[in-house]
């Protein structure tokens, strides 16, 4: 791609991540790649047109960051292909984790944060296989996830051998990534609710880990539902919360002052509903629309509390597709109170931040020109996300997202071909 030294974008509204209000005919000044200046539309008078692409009929935004979802794994309803995922090999999810990235980002996600698979696949993907550009996409994830023998999470990754302490399973597995995961409730009750677990781990084992982690520069993700697990993550250091249904008002207040991030992931209980008609041994209607509720009633606490809540879909969960989903989680951040601006602060620089990532989740001066754009108004938000009129990166539209999207799809690595669509 070549720069130009320096344009403008005129844009009709500017939703600049920040969660302030949002700017009407803003001019965004670009070098080089990077946003030198961002100032109000009447200026662009003493500039010539050509110096100007008009997106005055748009709205411009960062480009989004999911920070929960799970690449090995498709939304699919189908049980027995959802089984079949969970056993397959490396060879076999190739194809899946980059179908999932581009459904990413066709929806405008430039980063995600995986939670992890039993083989550690998405981990070898990145390793061996990932080229940044095809699709652009950042992600992160811990390869394994810890927990504890006998209690949920083998789908996800692996438990200390007998006699061996969640320490010295973290040393042995010495997994090449900055991020860690660990398990340490049940899932959330589809059938009972309200129904809570034990806590997997002490938290004194929670928290020789999390310095541990935290001394080797990796940030900690706890998977942790209920009063008691999720207090346990907070008291031993832990950078975010996975789910957090139940966990209660004294476990958000906690999470303010400490500066804990929420990934709450609240469509899965909607998408749980919309199938319970698939799965009526599994998951009852009533009790997942209750859960659903809950959530929401927990979220609009959350802002009042001033919990630094991040954008997770969990997509590759029953119902859950990679991409679109996240615009559901808006959704529902929407009905749970929270403005336009801020959902759109949950769902990038918030992200941004618990993430590590220094060029992403706002656009100010500095950054690197990496934004959405949409065609209409704010009003039509989150809809609008699910069909962009471009992506611009580094100051241009993207390439990759105006290319026919088989180019995204069809790939060879290093012998291991596929091609045509992944069936879901």
């Amino acid at each position: 791609m070549t720069l130009q030294s320096k344009h403008h974008v005129r844009a009709g509204f500017l939703i600049d991540g920040r969660g302030g209000p949002i700017k009407k005919n803003q001019l965004i000044v670009i070098e080089s790649g990077r946003i030198s200046a961002i100032m109000d539309d009447a200026a662009a008078a003493a500039i010539s047109a050509e110096q100007v692409t008009d997106l005055s009929h748009c709205v411009v935004l960062p480009g989004l960051i999911d920070s929960h979802v799970h690449l090995c794994m498709s939304g699919s309803i189908d049980q027995t292909l959802r089984e079949k995922q969970l056993e397959s090999s490396f060879e076999e999810v190739i194809p899946v984790i980059a179908e999932h990235l581009r459904h990413h980002f066709s929806h405008g996600v430039l980063a995600l944060r995986d939670g992890g698979d039993r083989g550690a696949y998405v981990l070898r993907y990145l390793e061996e296989l990932h080229d940044r550009s095809l699709p652009p996409v950042q992600v992160f994830t811990p390869g394994r996830a810890y927990h504890r023998s006998g209690r949920y999470g083998s789908l996800i990754g692996e438990c200390p051998e007998n006699g061996e302490s969640l320490l010295d399973a973290y040393r042995r597995f010495v997994q090449p990534t900055k991020l860690v995961k660990i398990v340490n409730s049940g899932l959330n009750s589809l059938t009972t609710f309200g129904l809570r677990s034990e806590p997997q781990f002490t938290a004194q084992q929670l928290g020789e880990l999390v310095a541990e982690a935290q001394r080797d520069g990796a940030r900690v993700m706890v998977h942790a539902n209920g009063e008691a697990p999720v207090r346990g993550a907070i008291d031993a250091g832990c950078d975010s919360i996975e789910h957090g249904f139940f966990m209660g008002r004294e476990n958000l207040e906690l999470m303010a002052e400490k500066g804990v991030f929420w990934v709450p992931t609240v469509y899965t209980m909607k998408a749980c509903a919309q199938h319970a008609d698939s799965y009526r041994a599994t998951i009852n209607r009533k009790v997942v629309e209750q859960n659903l509720a809950h959530q929401l009633e927990q979220l609009a606490l959350a802002r009042e509390l001033g919990v630094k809540v991040t954008l997770g879909s969990d997509s590759g969960s029953i119902g859950v597709l990679h991409g679109e989903s996240l615009i559901e989680e808006m959704k529902l951040f929407l009905q749970a109170g929270f403005t336009m601006s801020e959902t759109m602060c949950c769902a990038t620089h918030h992200g941004a931040r618990l993430l590590g990532l220094e060029n992403l989740g706002a656009i100010e001066a500095g950054k690197p020109a990496h934004f959405l754009v949409t065609r209409g108004t704010p009003a039509q938000l989150p809809r609008k996300l699910t069909y962009l009129e471009t992506i611009y990166l580094d100051g241009e539209p993207s390439q990759a997202y105006r290319r026919d999207p088989d180019y995204l799809t069809l790939r060879k690595f290093e012998g291991v071909a596929f091609s045509g669509k992944v069936k879901y």
